[in-house]
């Protein structure tokens, strides 16, 4: 993984350190954190964000600035999978707005 990329990690480990259920694997050249032995987010090159969400919630999310549906080499992933771009991620208020969305905890764009 590149700089961002471990930025990002690095980033998103600080905002998860209260939760003591969060699992970090290497997989898939990410660094995914997982709750419950399922990805919640990844921290991927160049600092994108993998972020697993419910497929109800998906389609609404893609609607934002910066989120487009994830795609791990020549596959491109269902609704429940999306890519955040760096530049969704510039605060801690940004990045924990997508933590909580894949723990469930935020409200969704209707």
């Amino acid at each position: 993984m590149d700089a961002a990329g471990e930025e990002l990690a690095d980033r998103v480990r600080a905002l998860l350190t209260v939760d003591t259920e969060i699992e970090e694997k290497r997989m898939f050249g990410t660094r995914a954190f997982l709750l419950d032995g399922h990805i919640l987010v990844g921290a991927r090159k160049g600092g994108v964000l993998l972020v697993r969400v419910d497929d109800e919630h998906g389609a609404s999310l893609l609607t934002r600035a910066g989120v487009a549906t994830a795609v791990m080499g020549p596959r491109t992933m269902g609704s429940g999978w999306l890519d955040v771009s760096p530049a969704a991620l510039l605060t801690d208020d940004d990045l924990a707005f997508w933590l909580d969305v894949a723990r469930g905890d935020a409200d969704h764009p209707g």
